[in-house]
């Protein structure tokens, strides 16, 4: 078997919003989902082009432990995308190296490649053994809504959402507030109903939509079809904020 290769759209020394502290970030290339509002639509295609990279885990760690003087006591490294768990068998090595070295270790994952089946739950399950925590954006709790945002369903995510608090592992819920798609009171006041019956979230982040990254639908010629919709207004962000509990869990 040769060595262990993951495909790297791009990586950010100093993120501060993708976890704890000062982060690494390393945004893996690769999507199943298809989110009409995605603000990285270069990073869906599994082979990637020209500007990704094809390194080792022990390469990536070798890069982001440059910048660990930074990271303090909270910081480390969070693997985004793209779909992080795409490439779960890389993850799963950086992670193990990473722990190795005492990094913190974070994953930014929508949660679509979760299955129960294997091989992959068993990877999945030894990746927690080196994962410290999760950032979990869960679109909609309809799964037709969520279907129609996506293009799949939601049962497994949500089923890995429940996972992830039986084995205690914590996690930060975010959500995505689109008018029209995902800004629902009813489908709100459900998926905060589904966040109390877990017993792992540290910390709920309502994200407003934005359209900074319209311009790269147009650059790669795929149709945008959300040209009508605007960021929602304070008024629905604090309202979102209610309703999930957001500032009511303790990171």
């Amino acid at each position: 078997m040769g060595e262990i290769k993951g495909i790297i759209h791009s990586t950010e020394s100093f993120g501060a919003a993708d976890g704890p502290g000062v982060r690494y970030i390393i945004f893996m290339q690769g999507c199943r989902m298809r989110c009409r509002y995605c603000h990285n639509p270069d990073t869906w295609s599994m082979e990637g082009d020209n500007t990704t990279v094809s390194m080792s885990p022990g390469e990536v760690l070798e890069k982001a432990l440059r910048y660990r003087s930074y990271w303090k006591d909270k910081g480390g490294i969070t693997v985004s995308g793209g779909e992080p768990l795409l490439q779960i068998d890389f993850l799963l090595e950086l992670f193990r190296l990473a722990k190795a070295e005492g990094v913190n270790t974070c994953i930014d994952t929508a949660g679509n490649p979760f299955t129960r089946e294997e091989p992959f739950f068993s990877k999945f399950r030894e990746l927690m053994n080196y994962t410290d925590l999760l950032l979990l954006d869960i679109k909609e709790i309809d799964p037709e809504r969520h279907r129609n945002i996506t293009g799949f369903g939601n049962e497994n995510i949500l089923d890995m959402a429940q996972y992830l608090s039986d084995i205690g592992k914590p996690v930060w819920i975010r959500h995505v507030l689109v008018p029209g798609l995902s800004d629902f009171d009813e489908d709100l006041d459900r998926l905060g109903g589904f966040i109390r019956t877990l017993g792992n979230v540290r910390r709920v982040e309502v994200l407003p939509y934005h359209t900074l990254g319209k311009f790269k639908w147009e650059n790669l010629g795929i149709k945008y079809t959300l040209p009508d919709t605007f960021p929602p207004s304070a008024e629905r962000v604090e309202n979102a904020q209610k309703k999930l509990g957001a500032g009511k869990y303790a990171p």
